[in-house]
């Protein structure tokens, strides 16, 4: 079966006095007339390697998806984390596990509070949108850790809980938040390449989780940039500022 689509009206209205066979033989002087627009390819559905293979039970690596962290000791005035400092939250997770957090230990040191904010504290200042759907606003992080790797975390504040529902680790490019969906775009093992990871929140896993992974053709070979940068789709908080992981450590898996 061909599929068909209509040609352009014609300029001239053929004479009434011409018959109907002749209309359609002559489709009016040739102009108006439908056109082929060539064969449709036959659907082909997926076909199924190895039906007899055993399906695998469980997964070989801990990607790390769906895990969430309540963080204790952080208060939330009036259920707002715009007016949340990040640095809080990052020393309240440290506080509650130091070993997962040596390797920025010395850097939350010089992040204020009290005192002045030195240059080598490593918690960006924080984004904000309703990622989880549920009209509030929800906290967007950024730490820097050794070896260029960039932890990107959210956190999101319910029912008086304080939880961090998202923590990727990468060597970043740029994050950038789409709608309610945080793209992560990192750097790639092949030049010319690079990584796109989008989070979305997951209402049954009460977390965000990577909905899409994809390596994605960026140039001609070539060694992309991996200085993090953060792309400012919202209003950031008052506070100065390639295998992901999504445990509860800011630093180089």
């Amino acid at each position: 079966m061909k599929p068909w689509r209509a040609g352009r009206r014609p300029a001239a209205v053929c004479a009434l006095a011409v018959p109907a066979a002749a209309l359609l033989l002559s489709a009016c002087g040739g102009s108006g007339g439908l056109e082929s627009a060539g064969p449709t390819p036959t659907a082909v559905g997926p076909r199924e390697l190895w039906p007899s293979l055993t399906p695998a039970s469980a997964a070989v690596d801990d990607y790390g998806s769906g895990e969430t962290d309540v963080v204790e000791g952080v208060a939330v005035p009036g259920g707002d984390l715009r007016r949340v400092d990040p640095v809080r939250v990052l020393r309240a997770q440290q506080a509650a596990d130091p070993e997962t957090y040596k390797d920025i230990a010395a850097g939350l040191a010089d992040c204020g509070d009290p005192g002045r904010r030195g240059p080598d504290c490593p918690v960006l200042h924080a984004y904000f949108a309703d990622l989880t759907g549920d009209g509030e606003d929800d906290m967007v992080v950024g730490v820097e850790a050794p070896k260029q790797q960039l932890v990107v975390r959210v956190y999101t504040y319910g029912g008086g809980t304080l939880t961090q529902i998202m923590n990727d680790e990468d060597a970043v490019i740029s994050v950038e938040l789409a709608g309610d969906t945080v793209v992560v775009r990192a750097v790639a093992d092949l030049s010319g390449y690079e990584y796109r990871t989008s989070w979305s929140y997951d209402v049954h896993q009460k977390a965000m989780l990577p909905t899409r992974d994809e390596i994605v053709r960026t140039g001609p070979p070539r060694t992309p940039s991996a200085s993090p940068s953060v792309t400012p789709p919202a209003t950031p908080s008052g506070s100065p500022s390639r295998t992901p992981s999504a445990g509860p450590s800011p630093s180089a898996s």
